[in-house]
C-alpha cells in the first residue's frame, strides 16, 4: 500500500481553492482589526461592560460582536482594555470568545461548511465557544490578577475594580492620540497590513499543509485515529495548534479534513482560536508563564471534554 501519491494538479487545484476562498476574511478582518485599534478607544469598550462580576462576564463574551476582533489582534486590545479598568475576567473572556464570537467569522463558517450543515456547524462552533470563554473568565475571576499578569506588567497601585494598574500600555494606537484623521487613518492601514501579512502566511502554510494532506496521503492510513472519537477530538486539536491559522479562515481548513468526524473538526474550530503556536507567545508578554501553560492545558481538557461528552451527542441526533 503507497502511503504517499502526490499530484501537483490536485494539489495546486485543491490549494488555490482554499486561498481563494479564505483570503478576502483575512483581508476583511484584518481592515476590521486595523480600524478598531486605531479609531475605537478602549473606553468605549468599557462602557458597555456592566459593573457586577457575572453579568460583565457574560457581556464581556459578546462584545465581538460589536467589536470584532480574531485571535491574530486580540491580546494588544486586551492590554489597553485592562489598563481602562475592565476587570481581567471580562478581559480573558473577550480575549477567547471574540475570535470566534464575531459576524465576520460566523459568515466564513457558513460559507466554509456549505453542503456540510453549514448552521448546525456555525450554530455549535459559536455558542460552545462561548460557554467555553465565559466558562474561563468565571474561574479567572477567582484569582488575583497579579498572580496571572506579569510582573512588569502590574504596579502596586490599584484602580478600582480591576486590582492592578496596566503600566506603560496606550489607550490607543501609535500616534492616534493627535486630531488628525490622516494619522488615524494611516495607523489603521499599517496595522491592518501588518495583521494581514502576518496572518496570511498562516494561511497558506495550513492550506498547503491540508491541501498536500487531502490529496496525496493515502486516506487508509489514518483511518485508526479518524475511526477513534477520542483520538480523532485530540489531533485535531494539535493540529490546529500547530498550524496557528487565523479565526477567520479557518474554517475553510478544517472542512477539508472531511476523513475525520465532524465532532473532532468542530474541536479544531474551537480551540485554534483560543490558543495555539503563535498565541502562546502573544499571551506569554501579558501573562505569567505558568497562566499560560494552565490556560492552554485547561483548554484542551476542557474543549475535548464537551466535544466527547455534548458536541457529539448533538451530532448524533442530527445524524452526523
Amino acid at each position: 500500500m503507497s502511503w504517499f501519491a502526490f499530484s501537483w494538479q490536485n494539489f495546486w487545484f485543491s490549494f488555490l481553492a482554499l486561498v481563494f476562498e479564505g483570503v478576502p476574511f483575512i483581508l476583511l478582518g484584518s481592515l476590521i482589526s486595523g480600524v478598531i485599534g486605531a479609531f475605537v478607544p478602549a473606553r468605549v469598550i468599557t462602557g458597555l461592560v456592566p459593573k457586577s462580576r457575572f453579568p460583565a462576564i457574560l457581556v464581556s463574551g459578546l462584545l465581538g460582536v460589536i467589536f470584532p476582533v480574531c485571535d491574530c489582534g486580540i491580546v494588544p486590545i486586551v492590554r489597553r482594555l485592562l489598563k481602562k479598568g475592565v476587570p481581567l475576567s471580562c478581559g480573558i473572556t473577550y480575549m477567547l470568545a471574540s475570535p470566534i464570537v464575531n459576524p465576520l467569522v460566523i459568515c466564513s463558517t457558513i460559507v466554509a461548511f456549505q453542503g456540510q450543515a453549514p448552521l448546525l456547524n456555525t450554530g455549535l462552533r459559536v455558542g460552545f465557544g462561548y460557554l467555553i470563554a465565559v466558562t474561563i473568565g468565571l474561574v479567572v475571576s477567582s484569582f488575583q490578577p497579579a498572580s496571572i499578569l506579569r510582573k512588569g506588567i502590574v504596579t502596586p497601585n490599584s484602580p478600582r475594580r480591576t486590582g492592578v494598574r496596566i503600566a506603560s500600555l496606550p489607550d490607543v494606537a501609535p500616534h492616534a492620540t493627535g486630531t488628525s484623521a490622516l494619522r488615524k487613518v494611516s495607523d489603521a492601514v499599517q496595522m491592518a497590513t501588518d495583521d494581514f501579512l502576518a496572518t496570511a502566511l498562516y494561511f497558506m502554510v495550513g492550506a498547503a499543509i491540508a491541501a498536500t494532506f487531502n490529496t496525496g496521503v493515502n486516506q487508509h492510513l489514518i483511518l485508526p485515529v479518524a475511526s477513534d472519537s477520542v483520538l480523532s477530538i485530540m489531533a485535531m486539536m494539535t493540529l490546529s495548534g500547530i498550524l496557528t491559522l487565523c479565526s477567520t479562515s479557518d474554517a475553510f481548513i478544517a472542512a477539508t479534513f472531511v476523513s475525520f468526524p465532524s465532532v473532532a473538526r468542530m474541536a479544531f474550530l474551537i480551540f485554534g482560536p483560543m490558543f495555539d503556536l503563535k498565541l502562546i507567545f502573544l499571551y506569554s508578554a501579558l501573562f505569567k508563564k505558568r497562566f499560560v501553560v494552565a490556560l492552554g492545558a485547561g483548554l484542551f481538557l476542557l474543549i475535548g471534554l464537551i466535544c466527547s461528552i455534548i458536541v457529539s451527542d448533538v451530532y448524533a441526533s442530527q445524524g452526523f
